[in-house]
């Protein structure tokens, strides 16, 4: 893992989304690298909040366990809804005639939805403070500024880019997290409950 990346990149989010584009453009940065040295990370601090806020917090009722099966919950939920997200990106792309490019689409998706995913280590720790999710919509900036540096396209084509991929990335989010709930809830109440 690289740390220096890792820490550049949320404080680019934090402070100026447009030098995000500067090192993805002209550093050679694989899916791999940005996957293993920032989205990891990022998740597994979610997934490790996620853990501790229903063991502290949520259930008083029932066991660890299922504590540990919201972690792995929110975990597979977070890792899936980008990766979806970025598959549909790069297929929404195409016939906008601005290319087909998975690693471009991941960046972007990655680096867009990453607001959201740290507004997520506070709002999965204390339930009570879910609204600090509205600050994820920061997002939104940081895709806007992402596809006019990387993919340029002309105006007419960038708020229809938005609203498909914003659309598509809350669709992904709602269905897999209704079908881990399911998968998770099931799991757990049939072999621990």
């Amino acid at each position: 893992m690289d740390h220096k990346f890792f820490l550049n990149g949320i404080k680019n989010i934090l402070q100026n989304p447009a030098k995000l584009w500067e090192p993805a453009d002209s550093e050679n940065i694989t899916i791999s690298h940005l996957r293993d040295s920032f989205l990891f990370p990022l998740i597994i601090f979610v997934s490790v909040s996620a853990f501790a806020g229903s063991l502290l917090f949520v259930n008083s009722e029932l066991s660890v366990v299922y504590s540990i099966f919201t972690g792995i919950k929110c975990f597979g939920l977070m890792y899936l809804t980008i990766y979806g997200s970025a598959y549909i990106f790069s297929e929404i792309t195409y016939p906008l005639d601005l290319g087909k490019n998975f690693l471009v689409s991941f960046r972007i998706i990655v680096f867009s939805v990453s607001p959201f995913l740290l507004c997520q280590i506070v709002s999965r720790l204390f339930e009570s403070l879910l609204f600090v999710n509205i600050i994820g919509l920061y997002g939104l900036y940081i895709f806007w500024t992402g596809i006019e540096k990387m993919l340029n396209p002309p105006q007419y084509k960038k708020i229809p880019l938005l609203i498909a991929t914003t659309v598509s990335l809350v669709g992904i989010y709602i269905i897999t997290d209704l079908l881990l709930s399911m998968l998770t809830d099931r799991l757990y109440f049939a072999f621990f409950a």
